[in-house]
């Protein structure tokens, strides 16, 4: 989807509830579609690279802001994955997140993969699992290749 789409996406969910769509919304939404995986720091260093030492960059409270909104509107969501500020993504396609604990690598997993557990934890225990905020940790390949280990 081009930035246009993702602008008339917006435009009309902000019209929706009496919003209008600013150019730091658009902006911002922009940046967490192109960086995929971002905390909210990241996304405002985003912003002043693209805005250049001459032009105007919403400030950091400016972003969290705009993301809150994003998420109310369904159209960003956030994963913690340990420590730290959480990361944002598009909400387009629900997926889980894995996080390497050595290098500190993010990947996307289909959300598909917890299908069975989610299953069970709800006939089990009436918890219904949000897939779009899981974060599992463990070791990546790469990690596990330099260490000379294999999974298990």
């Amino acid at each position: 989807m081009g930035s246009e789409g993702v602008d008339v996406g917006l435009a009309e969910r902000l019209r929706a509830r009496g919003l209008r769509l600013t150019p730091q919304r658009a902006r911002v939404l922009a940046a967490v579609t192109a960086l995929e995986h971002a905390t909210p720091e990241a996304i405002g260093a985003r912003l002043r690279e693209e805005a250049g030492p001459d032009g105007a960059a919403p400030d950091t409270s400016t972003v969290y802001r705009n993301l809150e909104l994003l998420e109310r509107l369904g159209l960003v969501w956030h994963t913690h994955l340990g420590k730290g500020a959480p990361i944002y993504h598009a909400a387009e396609h629900p997926h889980l997140h894995v996080v390497c604990a050595s290098c500190g690598a993010v990947e996307s997993a289909p959300s598909g993969l917890l299908d069975e557990a989610a299953e069970r934890l709800a006939a089990e225990l009436g918890f219904t699992v949000d897939v779009g905020h899981v974060a599992l940790s463990g070791t990546c390949r790469a990690c596990r290749e330099r260490a000379g280990s294999e999974p298990s």
